[in-house]
């Protein structure tokens, strides 16, 4: 039952972090020049390439758990390393099929570059903490250029 817990904890405590982390790289010109760069070119990197990013940053937070208990340490871990690479997905879909994200009401990381928003919409996965935090703008993000697109399933997009 632990683990199950330290799973949900992670996998929401991830996208928390996702949330700020995006929201710095707007305003601090360090940590912001790569993702600076990631606007101007308006494409993610694949799916393998977003992962080892989101993973190589937190290796030590992911084996914190370990600490209390091999149960919660396992479940910790699998919440994390499954947010990452549910977030690498979701990236990389709402760059390339937006209309793919049935999770959320808008693709808000998609909104986010299409209307070059640097104040709004910081989710890329999630659109909870932008709800939160009060930083979710509703646009109409459905124009011709997305209702014109070829439909694509769920798989058809860059993995690397």
């Amino acid at each position: 039952m632990i683990a199950i817990a330290c799973f949900i904890i992670a996998f929401i405590l991830a996208s928390l972090v996702e949330y700020w982390m995006h929201r710095l790289m707007h305003v601090s010109p360090k940590i912001g020049e790569r993702h600076r760069d990631h606007h101007r070119r308006n494409e993610g990197q694949g799916v393998i390439w977003e992962f080892r990013d989101y993973i190589k940053g937190t290796g030590l937070v992911l084996a914190l758990m370990f600490f209390y208990s091999l149960e919660a340490g396992i479940g910790w871990c699998l919440g994390g390393v499954a947010y990452a690479a549910f977030s690498a997905y979701a990236h990389q879909l709402q760059h390339e099929n937006p209309k793919a994200c049935f999770w959320m009401k808008m693709p808000v990381h998609y909104v986010h570059h299409k209307y070059n928003m640097w104040h709004h919409n910081f989710g890329l996965a999630v659109d909870w903490w932008d709800h939160v935090f009060g930083t979710y703008k509703p646009v109409e993000w459905l124009t011709e250029e997305e209702m014109t697109q070829p439909p694509r399933n769920y798989l058809q997009l860059r993995w690397w």
